[in-house]
């Protein structure tokens, strides 16, 4: 059996995720420790019990969201090492390739969560742009349409049926608008994620990066903006530089998967978005789900 561990991004984020996390020995303290960093209750945000505003809202910020998912699927990672369970290969979505590289062994929590909260507000405040997802369409047009249009890019390529398309309002709108497909779904977001109107934040992430030591992988991990499996500590660090401006290639990462044998993937995280996707993308796959701690023994 050959497995891939796959760690979800932003959007499978939902109120009481941590609940069935919350009797994993350290859970309430790494989530203290998380808040301390950021100034904010992390674990009442994720209950929806902060106070400060509704929950799914002040869940959805990106700058709780990020570290909030973070926290869920980081404290699942080490449960799992601790029970001696291994992957042959990880990648994570978006946000998720950072939970992907501390499950490799690339850095330490502390590392993670530092990072996260730089990568977070760095794309709160990378604001003004839109997000729309495309459903049911015909790839040659969209290629066609994006090329012809200013200020819209492929953000998310995540299968044959599915992408996100990411830029200014006018040029997303354009695009999914002329486009003949199933469905078109703007997304609540506060900016062009994973487009090269990105480039500041991405600038800024990669100094920071910069100071940061990156150890070589465990494990092979599989990158948004280079899906083929690296181990290379500094070859990691420059994938991750790239992430934010070139977007997530999560269909083609599904396909190297299939390439190198792997009959299990497991979506480690809330919700099941990633399992669904190889469903429908990898010939032969068998998914699980590992959401919290009931799921740890499976």
């Amino acid at each position: 059996m050959a497995i891939a561990w796959v760690f979800p991004g932003q959007g499978s984020q939902k109120v009481g995720m941590v609940d069935p996390l919350l009797t994993i020995p350290g859970a309430a303290e790494r989530f203290a420790t998380a808040s301390e960093l950021v100034g904010r209750d992390l674990l009442a945000i994720c209950r929806g019990e902060s106070g400060g505003g509704t929950g799914p809202d002040e869940l959805n910020d990106t700058r709780n969201t990020q570290l909030a998912l973070f926290l869920v699927e980081s404290l699942l990672v080490d449960e799992l090492l601790k029970q001696g369970r291994e992957a042959a290969v990880v990648a994570g979505h978006s946000l998720g390739e950072l939970v992907a590289l501390y499950a490799a062994g690339v850095f330490e929590l502390e590392t993670g969560l530092s990072l996260m909260k730089t990568r977070s507000e760095l794309m709160a405040a990378a604001g003004g742009g839109a997000m729309t997802a495309v459903i049911g369409f015909d790839r040659t047009q969209l290629n066609d349409l994006v090329d012809a249009t200013a200020g819209v890019s492929i953000a998310n390529d995540n299968s044959e049926a599915q992408v996100v398309i990411s830029g200014t309002p006018q040029a997303v709108e354009q695009v999914s608008g002329a486009l003949k497909c199933k469905r078109a779904i703007p997304l609540a977001v506060s900016g062009a994620f994973h487009s090269p109107f990105m480039a500041d934040a991405a600038n800024q992430f990669a100094e920071c990066l910069d100071g940061v030591l990156f150890k070589d992988a465990r494990v092979p991990v599989l990158s948004n903006s280079q899906p083929s499996a690296s181990s290379d500590a500094g070859e990691l660090k420059t994938r991750l530089k790239q992430q934010m401006t070139t977007g997530v290639r999560w269909r083609e990462t599904m396909a190297t998967m299939t390439a190198a044998g792997i009959d299990t993937l497991v979506e480690i995280g809330p919700g099941n978005v990633l399992s669904g996707l190889a469903k429908r993308s990898m010939t032969g796959v068998t998914t699980a789900q590992i959401a919290g701690s009931g799921d740890l023994g499976q």
